[in-house]
């Protein structure tokens, strides 16, 4: 027979969503357990690319709200990047006028303007300074300080919610909602990405070709980081190498010195898409709390302290 945990709240989910969300309640005096499949540096958020910026996600306005939110607080941890993994780096965003981004982040990003023909001669492009997560040094900081606020963390795969015998459960299980909930509307999007030596690029880049295909950069501690797909039901973990090359050769027609540079690895996730982000109150049977905080797709990393504030407050009356 199960017994209760000795916590207050138990959240499922060990990606960026999931820690983000167990931080918000143990530092606000919550007692929280977390339980996770994946040590950090196996889950999806791993795998991420990592830059700021809403990708694949609704609803808008919510997202909006989320985004901003999670934007302020990145712009708080950039000013220890070493410890946090968070910087604040200019870029790119390609197939983009600057009047197309929309007034509620365009007020927001200090300096967002019009690409010169130099910064991105493939067309017009919007020249921005965004948070950029090294999610090697990310996942790991956030783990610890949810353990300094007095967290526990248990590596553990649950089938049924019968087994989180805990007063407030909340589902931030990504992908793996989908047989838990069980929720079929969550579907994986595949992402594949190459890691190379950076041949001194400083800058990020996202660029849509004319046939759909998507190219980007990202500059990591280290590294450069180089994308991507966006494969629908798609659960293969293994990387493509067909797939690699193509994306070697786009990135590099947009920056010719990528095409020289050592590759280090190859890296693939599924992104937790849904119609939807599902964050709401979802009352077990048996009379206790469960809140879900899952379907964030390809922007976990974009939301995840606006979410992970809305979540926390849906635990209110019950811790």
């Amino acid at each position: 027979m199960e017994t209760e945990l000795d916590c207050d709240v138990l959240v499922i989910g060990g990606g960026v969503v999931g820690l983000t969300t167990a931080v918000v309640l143990a530092e606000r005096g919550v007692r929280v357990r977390l339980w996770t499949r994946d040590p950090v540096g196996r889950t999806t958020s791993a795998v991420a690319g990592a830059l700021w910026w809403p990708y694949r996600i609704e609803p808008e306005a919510s997202v909006r709200a989320w985004a901003l939110r999670s934007l302020e607080v990145y712009g708080e941890l950039a000013a220890r990047p070493g410890t946090t993994g968070v910087r604040m780096v200019e870029g790119v965003l390609g197939e983009t006028a600057p009047d197309e981004v929309g007034a509620w982040a365009a007020a927001r990003l200090p300096g967002l303007r019009g690409a010169t023909a130099e910064e991105y001669p493939a067309g017009s492009g919007v020249w921005a300074r965004l948070p950029l997560i090294d999610m090697s040094a990310h996942l790991p900081w956030l783990r610890e300080r949810f353990l300094a606020a007095g967290g526990a963390v248990e590596t553990r795969t649950v089938a049924d919610w019968a087994e989180a015998r805990a007063p407030v459960v909340v589902n931030c299980a990504g992908l793996g909602a989908r047989e838990l909930v069980p929720d079929p509307a969550v579907r994986p999007v595949r992402g594949q990405l190459v890691v190379v030596e950076n041949p001194g690029i400083r800058t990020w880049m996202v660029s849509t070709g004319a046939d759909g295909a998507m190219a980007y950069f990202f500059p990591q501690p280290g590294r450069l980081v180089l994308g991507g797909t966006a494969e629908e039901d798609a659960w293969s973990l293994e990387p493509d190498p067909a797939v690699a090359e193509a994306i070697v050769r786009r990135c590099a027609a947009l920056r010719p010195e990528i095409a020289d540079a050592r590759v280090l690895g190859h890296r693939v996730g599924l992104r937790p898409a849904r119609h939807t982000v599902r964050l709401e109150r979802a009352p077990l049977p048996d009379g206790r709390l469960l809140v879900h905080n899952y379907g964030h797709g390809g922007a976990g990393v974009t939301v995840a302290w606006g979410c992970a504030e809305e979540a926390a407050g849906l635990t209110a009356g019950w811790t």
